[in-house]
């Protein structure tokens, strides 16, 4: 049953994109690394990330999103399934809620934030999932934008286990839009 469902993802990415921007980039922080794309387009989006870090582990998802765009700024509210992959641990999974904000301020310069949230009844390993960001992006010319601000990604231990920041901190990236 599981395999239908992964097999419809791919499409959805194509009917998306058929419709939309999409978005792929990445970044690095202190002892972090990411990778993600999205769709980028007022209506439903789809995103995939991506998360490393050198002594605490791995975090990869996908999401599913709607975008509501309320004058210049876009709200995006959705959810994320998540694999969680401590380095110290059990690997698991979390299910979270969340949203977030774009705001062009100019036609070149963006403001942006997240949160998504997983309590303890929808993970698995972990006692919580918590994931957040907050930046600036510069399209410096089409189709590339740098990015810089902050991120932070923790899995609350459960049962004895330690927690694990997966990001915290500051970060810089690069993003390319087709």
């Amino acid at each position: 049953m599981k395999k239908r469902y992964l097999a419809c993802v791919p499409g959805l990415l194509l009917i998306s994109a058929s419709a939309s921007a999409i978005s792929i980039g990445g970044g690095v922080g202190k002892e972090f690394s990411y990778l993600g794309a999205s769709t980028d387009t007022s209506g439903l989006s789809i995103n995939g990330n991506y998360a490393h870090h050198e002594n605490n582990g791995n975090t990869a998802g996908l999401g599913l999103g709607y975008n509501i765009p309320l004058g210049p700024v876009t709200a995006t509210v959705g959810g994320r399934a998540l694999y969680l992959n401590p380095k110290e641990g059990k690997n698991g999974y979390a299910l979270a809620a969340g949203g977030g904000l774009r705001w062009p301020v100019t036609s070149s310069v963006s403001l942006f934030g997240d949160y998504y949230y997983s309590p303890d009844s929808l993970s698995s390993g972990v006692k919580d999932y918590k994931e957040a960001s907050a930046g600036a992006s510069w399209a410096i010319f089409r189709p590339i934008s740098l990015e810089g601000g902050y991120r932070y990604i923790a899995l609350d231990g459960k049962n004895g286990d330690s927690n694990r920041m997966i990001a915290d901190g500051a970060y810089v990236g690069v993003n390319a839009r087709f």
